[in-house]
């Protein structure tokens, strides 16, 4: 009873063994993995040191060898089949196993009207698009190929299209219909020729094949004008199929199938006559069209029909219009695209950009619009930073391709086709775009966002350099040093650390 809550002399003495044993208990498991790992360092560096050029020399042979023959094969399979056979074998094989079938987006043609609003807005950001303001083959395509000698259009570009036509215009059901199987083969041809006679075929067995009717307004119209008239056509006879598709109360899968198809071909019908419209000057006409179909079809947002009311509504000068348009579109749950992001932007400049001058914000600082104006722009070319060189005209316009890539090369020259006239007819839009953009296009990636300020000065970039290469020497040194501290926690055989050790301090030491 008297010794409880002390200790005696021979526990007071165990103490410090029981300590000792456990440091060294400790010491060892925790030094062995470093120990190990810096032995395998050694093996390993060891075996490289072995090796003689000639090892090196062969290696590099046999993989230019190989990649040579990959290539080749690459090459005769795109210009036999228009696909990449890695890309296909990616997507059909390796996609499903890694579990991306679920999550990728289906083409535009998947979409109808009876899809509901959920599913549109939690659609993922597809990466390649057809571009909404795509031009005709015929009527525009064609005669810069005249007129040039030089194809406008690329394989890869014209192989997508017959794909998203294929996806469009055909369905399982076609069999039923002679004219439809033969426009199912019509949409396969390569040869342009072959096309336009397999839909004069079918428009001998159907007066009424909208899609012959489509075909024709694309390839074999050399005008505007004559587009519009076989699309006409095709209006006629697609809102006649699209009834008779409504009308059946059948709900197989079949029916179902050829409801989307007769929806697809309307809607694009109806797209082109608008954009026939706007092309032939009747604006108005034009955004009344597009107003009307998004109201008849509002879950085919997808489709980017607002980016084409959004250029017609510019030319307009209707800009409370297009400030309502983005208003429903700049939202978070859908993709974005490089003609909403510089929109608003455009929208935003608009407002500043006639009285901005550089010199009169660098002494008085940016007002409350003019800070928003150059963030619009900052978000805008951090969206699509290849717009502001075609926009600014230091690179030369081409073309836009039937296909654009989300962010690319391709989008911006797509935009800058149609919108460049829109920015040049604002005064100052683009020296506010050519100021900003010359401070933004520094400030590339996000991690070095705190030196933002700093880096716009172009005499502190050799400073910050400095104090970069500084800071990241210090933290290898000071890692090195830590880790070879162990050198007294491990066996007298363990003599690499040592070597080191002595270097590394002498480092440390000068620095």
């Amino acid at each position: 009873g008297q010794n409880h809550g002390q200790s005696s002399p021979g526990q007071l003495r165990s103490l410090p063994c029981a300590v000792n044993a456990w440091k060294e208990s400790y010491l060892c498991f925790s030094v062995l993995p470093v120990k190990s790992l810096f032995l395998l360092f050694l093996t390993v560096t060891v075996f490289l040191s072995t090796l003689t050029p000639k090892f090196y020399f062969a290696l590099t042979v046999t993989s230019s060898f190989i990649s040579g023959l990959i290539f080749v094969f690459e090459w005769w399979h795109f210009r036999k089949y228009g696909t990449s056979f890695i890309e296909q074998v990616s997507v059909s094989h390796l996609r499903p196993l890694i579990g991306g079938a679920e999550n990728s987006p289906p083409a535009p043609a998947a979409f109808s009207a009876g899809e509901n609003e959920t599913s549109r807005q939690n659609m993922p950001e597809c990466k390649v698009w057809r571009n909404p303001l795509n031009l005709f083959r015929g009527a525009e395509y064609s005669r810069y190929m005249w007129v040039t000698g030089k194809e406008p259009l690329t394989y890869y570009d014209m192989n997508l299209s017959a794909q998203d036509h294929q996806n469009f215009f055909t369905c399982d059901t076609d069999a039923l219909r002679p004219s439809d199987t033969v426009m199912q083969k019509a949409w396969r041809e390569r040869n342009p020729q072959a096309r336009i006679k397999a839909a004069y075929q079918a428009l001998e067995l159907n007066n009424d094949c909208a899609t012959a009717y489509v075909l024709l307004a694309e390839e074999e119209a050399t005008t505007i004008v004559d587009a519009e008239k076989y699309f006409k056509q095709a209006l006629k006879a697609g809102e006649m199929i699209y009834r008779k598709s409504q009308n059946c109360h059948s709900q197989s899968p079949q029916h179902e199938a050829q409801l989307r198809r007769d929806t697809n071909v309307l809607v694009y019908v109806k797209r082109r006559l608008a954009m026939c419209a706007r092309k032939l000057g009747r604006i108005r006409e034009a955004v009344k069209m597009m107003r009307d179909l998004m109201k008849e079809f509002p879950l085919l947002s997808m489709l980017n029909i607002h980016e084409n009311l959004l250029e017609a509504l510019l030319e307009l000068q209707a800009y409370a219009d297009v400030q309502a348009v983005l208003a429903k579109y700049d939202d978070i749950s859908l993709p974005k695209s490089a003609a909403i992001c510089y929109t608003a932007a455009l929208l935003k400049a608009r407002a500043v950009s006639e009285r901005f001058s550089p010199e009169t914000a660098s002494k008085r600082g940016l007002s409350t619009a003019e800070i928003n104006a150059v963030e619009a722009i900052h978000r805008a070319v951090e969206f699509n930073p290849h717009v502001p060189k075609y926009l600014l005209e230091m690179k030369s316009l081409v073309l836009p391709p039937e296909h654009i890539l989300k962010r690319g090369d391709s989008e911006a020259v797509a935009y800058a086709f149609f919108h460049l006239q829109h920015w040049k007819r604002i005064e100052g839009a683009l020296n506010l775009l050519h100021c900003t953009w010359e401070g933004s296009k520094y400030l590339s990636f996000p991690a070095f966002g705190c030196l933002a300020e700093r880096v716009c000065d172009f005499r502190e970039i050799p400073s910050l350099i400095d104090s970069f290469v500084d800071y990241v020497l210090l933290s290898v040194v000071n890692s090195l040093v830590h880790i070879c501290l162990l050198d007294s926690m491990l066996p007298g055989t363990f003599y690499p650390c040592r070597y080191f050790y002595g270097f590394i301090l002498t480092l440390d030491t000068e620095k």
